[in-house]
């Protein structure tokens, strides 16, 4: 796992069941609500800051999601994409990376075909059994409640880059 780890360059995710809990809610005004985990945002920021890039790619689509990732600084999202290699070899693209070079955290079957292709693949601890098998890690939080923090966290401490990023809060 180490050497898949010190090769990543960007992480891509989905956002149902990933960086949230899975749960959409509507109010009676027909207005989305999601809930985010700010340790899951904490994880990406430091992953950025350590010169990672982040993308999105999401089944659904919706504001809260471009909202969530413009307050990251997240430029990689793409939403309504049901077959999610199409906007990954986009970013491919546009980003010069190879396949081993990207790391990949799904939840569900649709996230499969990206997960047999990345050089990284992680599913949170409450993924569907089927997503398992192609997973090179496994959270111990479910997704919304921790699940890509801990692939941050591992993602900076198996490129080394963990002491430099989190020094200033030891101060």
């Amino acid at each position: 796992m180490e050497d898949r780890l010190k090769k990543i360059k960007l992480l891509i995710l989905d956002v149902d069941g990933v960086m949230t809990d899975g749960r959409i809610i509507f109010d009676s005004n027909g207005v989305e609500s999601k809930f985010f985990n700010v340790k899951d945002g904490h994880g990406i920021k430091m992953l950025q800051r350590s010169g990672l890039e982040i993308g999105i790619i999401s089944g659904r689509e919706s504001q809260v999601v471009a909202n969530r990732a413009m307050e990251l600084g997240i430029t990689h999202v793409f939403q309504k994409s049901l077959d999610k290699l199409v906007p990954y070899r986009q970013m491919l693209e546009t980003t010069g990376l190879t396949d081993e070079q990207v790391a990949f955290m799904g939840d569900d079957v649709i996230d499969i075909p990206l997960l047999r292709r990345v050089g990284f693949a992680a599913a949170p601890a409450d993924a569907v059994a089927e997503v398992l098998p192609f997973a090179h890690f496994v959270s111990k939080n479910r997704g919304g409640w921790g699940a890509v923090r801990e692939v941050c966290d591992l993602i900076l401490k198996g490129q080394g880059t963990w002491d430099s990023i989190t020094s200033r809060y030891y101060l």
